[in-house]
């Protein structure tokens, strides 16, 4: 295990490295607006001046070593347009504890609901009606068909608009301006686990030591718990911490909806203010926590079921 956890990590290290030359390459054909408050007012030769200061002016392999050895040291750079001069770590450790406390509220109303219904669709499918199975399958080709957009809107208007009354914009001092944004936030992954839930405890249920368990009389509910449900958590488990760390970090889309200050919206606020260094940062983070999602998840995995072998002898299938 040790051997194959190993492996998972150097092949996330190189993977963000190729993400890193990427990013910085792209961004170095961005034009050189990107690096000036106000770039219009400024002559020829300040232009050169401050280009050469970031050394920007540097061959591109000695520009990319040079930030390397900045990553390495955990500094992000500093904006030059969103705040101009102030650090991009200070600006994100503003930003980030709003994204954190939005997405850990989602993400505990995800699961609390997600995986129940998951398993109330999978029971359902063995009676008669199949009632939950069709509830669940109707909510979930919903919001799974639907572009996410879309029921966004509808969330905000409906709240909004509606008996409640609820804030459309978020406020930090009003507790009611969370109940939307969260709920936007949670429906897609109460969605997400509810459908991956239902599919692999269907397929475990159908399993040969199942209907051996069922043959021998015991509880369908013993079943389900014990067996069906822990053996199907397996696959999903490997999903989950991706989506953790995405949830937590907020949602582009949401925060820009609902004007939330934190990562999302700010990603949004200084692509459009072609801040460019301040884009970089932030896209490498987000890079970053996909890839932190992904090694979590196969780790985890591996360590919650000790069937999976790490190694594969030649002709095994």
């Amino acid at each position: 295990m040790a051997k194959y956890i190993l492996k998972r990590i150097l092949r996330s290290i190189i993977t963000m490295l190729i993400i890193i030359v990427v990013v910085f390459s792209l961004l170095r054909l961005m034009p050189v607006e990107g690096y000036f408050e106000n770039y219009d007012k400024l002559s020829e030769t300040q232009i050169e001046v401050r280009l050469t200061q970031l050394g920007l002016k540097d061959p591109l392999p000695k520009q990319l070593w040079n930030f390397l050895k900045q990553l390495s040291t955990g500094d992000l750079g500093t904006s030059n347009i969103y705040r101009k001069g102030v650090s991009i770590n200070e600006i994100v450790a503003e930003k980030m504890p709003i994204s954190l406390r939005m997405g850990l509220i989602s993400l505990t109303i995800a699961l609390a609901l997600g995986l129940p219904l998951g398993v109330l669709m999978a029971r359902s499918t063995r009676t008669r009606w199949k009632l939950w199975d069709k509830f669940g399958t109707i909510f979930i080709v919903i919001i799974q068909a639907v572009p996410s957009a879309a029921y966004h809107i509808l969330i905000q208007f409906a709240g909004s608009q509606g008996p409640l009354k609820l804030p459309m914009l978020f406020s930090q001092n009003d507790p009611r301006s969370y109940i939307l944004p969260i709920l936007s936030l949670s429906i897609g992954n109460i969605a997400y686990y509810a459908m991956w839930l239902r599919r692999y405890m269907v397929d475990e249920s159908n399993k040969d030591y199942i209907r051996l368990a069922r043959a021998k009389g015991l509880p369908g509910s013993a079943i389900s718990r014990r067996h069906v449900f822990r053996n199907a958590m397996v696959p999903l488990i490997q999903y989950i911490p991706n989506s953790i760390l995405f949830t937590l970090m907020g949602s582009l889309y949401v925060e820009s909806l609902y004007s939330i200050p934190g990562m999302g919206g700010l990603l949004v606020t200084v692509i459009k203010r072609q801040d460019n260094t301040m884009v970089q940062a932030l896209v490498l983070i987000y890079a970053a926590i996909s890839i932190l999602g992904l090694l979590f998840g196969d780790i985890l995995m591996a360590v919650l079921d000790p069937r999976i072998s790490f190694t594969r002898k030649e002709g095994s299938r």
